[in-house]
Order: C-alpha cells, then structure tokens, then sequence
C-alpha cells in the first residue's frame, strides 16, 4: 500500500503582546536529505530542554537521520512561514524482528521552547497516529518520556496514551538523577 507524503495545514491564532495573530502550522514528512536542517533544529531542543531529553547533543554528532523514509520509520516536521518549529519520529519497534513487529516507537519529538502550548505538539502527533493507523499490521505506539515533563504528559494522556511503566534513575545527567515513563497508545483491541 503506498501512503502519500504526510501532510496537514491548521490555522491557529495566538496572543502576542495583545494583538490577535492567525498563524498556519504546515506539517509535513521530513526526508533524510534535510538531515542538516532537522540536526540544527533538533540539538537546538537538546540545549534548551536537556532536562527532557535522554541524550545530549555529543551524543547526536555523527548519527544518521533518525528514521529511513519508509512508510514504517518516519520524521514528521512543523513549520510555520517555511521555519521549522517542531518534529517528531515513529519507526516499527520490530523492524527486523517478527514478534516485535505489530508496534512501534514515537520518539524525538520536540517543539521550539516559544511555541510550545501553541498546538504543534498535538498537530504533529494526530498526523504521526493518523498516518500510522493506515499500517494495518500496527497495534500500538509507544514512547517514553521523562517523569519530571508534566506538559508532554499531559498532551501524551490527551490521545489516550497510558503510562505501563515508570524507570527510576533512567537517565543521569550533571549528577541528577531522572524517572523514565514508558507509555503505549493502544490502536487495535487485543486478545
């Protein structure tokens, strides 16, 4: 089955200094050959958001794009007036692995710190779902994120993810310590 380029226009407003402004947020599939765009943006996220993040930006120098622009592994970008403002990735957990196959992985999703809480992280994850649900062999997403990000949480548990496990200590960083959730969308009732 092939599935079109992903993508979506919303028309959204924001209050800025009391003027009333419609924006549109573009969202398209990001492909490998815009790998140095979706770097810059994405260790930007690194800087600014280590706290939410399970890797550093040493730890991005030298790998490849995130996903192989397949209708199984996948990078998804937002843009508002042709500037990137947020990404995220999904890629079948069982790639080369039969058993593992029927679920997959929505990772390395970040939206730019000023536009957060502007519906690009909701925008982005109903089309990564949506593009998703047309893999009919799919039966469930799942991410992780780190317990101490209330806000992505919450926009998590919005489109019915469900926490399944927590990790303490996951992730140490500058000697602190950090709790990974791992969480699951259920797509199709299971027996």
């Amino acid at each position: 089955m092939a599935i079109a380029q992903a993508f979506s226009a919303q028309r959204h407003w924001l209050l800025i200094n009391e003027l009333l402004i419609m924006y549109e947020i573009k969202i398209v599939e990001l492909k490998s050959n815009q790998n140095k765009e979706y770097k810059e943006f994405f260790i930007r996220g690194l800087i600014e958001e280590e706290d939410n993040f399970r890797m550093t930006p040493t730890d991005d120098i030298g790998l490849i794009f995130p996903t192989k622009d397949t209708q199984d592994s996948f990078t998804l970008g937002a843009y508002i007036d042709n500037k990137l403002v947020g990404v995220a990735s999904f890629e079948r957990d069982g790639a080369k692995r039969e058993k593992l196959r029927h679920k997959g992985i929505l990772f390395r999703m970040y939206v730019t710190k000023e536009l957060q809480g502007k519906n690009i992280g909701k925008d982005l994850i109903i089309n990564l779902i949506e593009r998703v649900r047309l893999l009919d062999d799919i039966e469930q997403i799942n991410l992780t994120v780190i317990a101490n990000n209330p806000r992505a949480i919450h926009v998590y548990e919005k489109f019915g993810f469900r926490t399944f496990a927590s990790e303490e200590n996951a992730v140490k960083w500058k000697g602190k310590y950090f709790t990974e959730n791992q969480m699951v969308l259920k797509l199709k009732e299971q027996d």
